[in-house]
Formats: C-alpha cells, sequence, structure tokens
C-alpha cells in the first residue's frame, strides 16, 4: 500500500488522487483510489494484496467515462498472459505485461 501511495504522490502525472476505500487485516490489504491524470483523464485503482493473492484492476477513463484502457488479473480471460490482460477502447481484449501501477503509469505516459 505505501508503495502505491508513494508513486501516486511523487509522479507528475498525477494531479491527485483520493482514497476511495481502505480496508487491512493481519496479512492482506484492499485499496480503491481515484487518481486524476494531468490530461484530465482518471485512473481507477483497486489492488488487494495478501500473502497469497495479489488482484489488481487499473481503469482509465477519458473526462466523458468512455475507457481508454483497463489492466487486470480477473481470470476471466485466456491468453499468453493469462490472468494478466488489458481491455483496449474498441473492446478488444489482449495480452498484458503490465501488472502494477508502476508500469501502467509509464504506459500511460508515453500515450498522454
Amino acid at each position: 500500500m505505501l508503495k502505491t501511495l508513494k508513486l501516486l504522490r511523487d509522479n507528475p502525472l498525477i494531479r491527485d488522487f483520493e482514497i476511495v476505500d481502505f480496508k487491512s487485516g493481519e496479512d492482506f490489504y484492499y485499496l480503491k483510489i481515484k487518481a486524476e491524470i494531468s490530461n484530465a483523464t482518471t485512473l481507477f485503482i483497486r489492488e488487494y494484496i495478501s500473502k497469497t493473492e495479489y488482484n489488481y484492476s487499473y481503469h482509465w477513463q477519458n473526462i466523458e467515462g468512455n475507457l481508454l484502457m483497463r489492466w487486470d488479473n480477473s481470470p476471466h480471460h485466456k491468453g499468453k498472459t493469462f490472468p494478466h490482460h488489458k481491455h483496449l477502447a474498441d473492446g478488444k481484449i489482449v495480452e498484458s505485461y503490465e501488472i502494477n501501477l508502476e508500469k501502467v503509469l509509464g504506459v500511460i505516459q508515453k500515450l498522454i
């Protein structure tokens, strides 16, 4: 969790962010964040991390609420990088090697 917050605080791409939900226990945390990107788009971040699980969703959308790209590891899509994949704006689902926030922010930086 601290790594995620530090990435958001220190990255010039992020204009502002708010923690929407946070839960933690002895060996897990769940974090949900809404981050405003410098080009007026929004990145919704959801991470669940425990000793045995790492689940994430990074949903990037424009000001109108239309999907630009979403990265997640929900096991609903088979492919070379299963369960990691990304949803594109045109509806296609493709393999993804961006499996953490740092890599996702790198992709966004290149695209804007």
